[in-house]
């Protein structure tokens, strides 16, 4: 049976000792998966990050990651799945999501990362401000990681 955990915190994390959780956790891994994503030191234009703030619903987003994490169980035969997201203010080159996939064969833990990863950045609820010496702005959504999601729907 398949597990999964899903943490929302504004407190730093380390993602060594995710990992190393992550994998005590499981007894039939093969292949551990993991994406780190870091918060830029510019904005899009290339512009100096001062900030950026991330708010959220709780109990709605963590149903949502919820969600996504059990499609990818669907899909691939994972042992362990785990989401790390701050929320609240963070500084640049903060860690800002963690992401690790436990599997007995490696195709199915970078696939399953990779999977849940691309859906974070598009279906979890999360709004994104940042804040530059030109002052305050939300972030819209991208294209390409719309893109990105349509790969998966092709699959």
């Amino acid at each position: 049976m398949s597990s999964m955990i899903v943490r929302l915190q504004e407190e730093r994390f380390e993602p060594g000792s995710l990992q190393s959780t992550l994998f005590d956790e499981t007894n039939r891994t093969g292949g551990l998966v993991t994406f780190t994503g870091y918060v830029r030191a510019t904005d899009a234009k290339g512009i100096p990050l001062k900030s950026l703030f991330l708010e959220h619903y709780p109990g709605m987003t963590e149903k949502s990651i919820k969600g996504i994490i059990k499609e990818a169980l669907d899909r691939w035969d994972i042992e362990s799945t785990c989401v790390v997201h701050r929320v609240g203010l963070l500084l640049p080159r903060d860690p800002i999501v963690w992401v690790g996939s436990a599997a007995t064969h490696r195709g199915d833990a970078f696939n399953c990362c990779e999977f849940v990863m691309d859906y974070l950045k598009t279906k979890a609820p999360f709004w994104k401000k940042e804040e530059t010496e030109e002052g305050v702005r939300w972030i819209d959504s991208l294209a390409s990681d719309g893109d990105r999601i349509a790969r998966w729907d092709a699959s």
